[in-house]
């Protein structure tokens, strides 16, 4: 039988890094922010630890940081439907490291709804991946240190000093909290992140909590 797949092997497997590092490559070559190794162990670690303060079992909580390290692979291919690709090519890699059928079902059922054109969220899984992933938010995410001027996702990221991704169980609130300088404004970060925001309260009602914003102190949808 199947053992049950740790992130310890997803992070060792050569396959599956190899497919980070294509679609981070492919990405910034149309100079988009970074989704490498960074973003993917940032959303994989969200994804788990929200889960894990929820206090859903440690095999969900497990899925969602394995879920949450491969989620862009499909940029690989292209940008365009990234989720829908990214599980169909995850699905056999998966099934050839023994992963149990359930487990990369709930894997690859994840992956393929965590964009916020297509998604839709029927899972705690999913729900975990879509928070920590459109969170990831910060000037770490600028490639090189050195934003383009006349690129608003650098110029918002950049601007983005701090950011704070907590749970509260008892009020059953997801607080993302940000601190941004004057570099870029407040409306320049929703004119890029309001479908995501969206989308995040979406996941959040799914686990049975809210979503709460605030940049620089100020109650975004609060």
């Amino acid at each position: 039988m199947p053992q049950p797949m740790t992130l310890e092997r997803i992070l060792k497997d050569p396959n599956l890094r190899a497919l980070i590092d294509a679609a981070n490559q492919h990405l910034a070559a149309q100079g988009y922010t970074d989704h490498g190794p960074r973003h993917a162990r940032f959303v994989s670690r969200f994804a788990s630890e929200i889960l894990r303060r929820l206090d859903y079992d440690e095999r969900e909580v497990g899925l969602a940081a394995i879920a949450g390290y491969v989620h862009d692979i499909g940029n690989s291919i292209s940008r365009v439907n990234h989720g829908v690709s990214g599980a169909c090519m995850l699905f056999p890699l998966l099934l050839q490291m023994d992963m149990p059928m359930a487990d990369a079902l709930a894997v690859v059922t994840a992956v393929g709804n965590h964009d916020e054109g297509i998604g839709v969220i029927t899972s705690p899984i999913t729900a975990s991946l879509v928070i920590a992933d459109k969170t990831d938010a910060s000037r770490s995410r600028v490639r090189n240190g050195t934003p383009e001027p006349g690129d608003i996702h650098d110029r918002v990221n950049f601007a983005i000093e701090r950011s704070r991704l907590s749970v509260d169980k008892d009020r059953r609130v997801i607080f993302h909290e940000l601190e941004m300088d004057s570099s870029s404004s407040i409306m320049e970060y929703l004119t890029i992140y309001m479908s995501r925001i969206a989308m995040c309260e979406r996941a959040a009602r799914f686990l049975s909590c809210s979503f709460g914003l605030t940049i620089n102190g100020h109650s975004i949808n609060g």
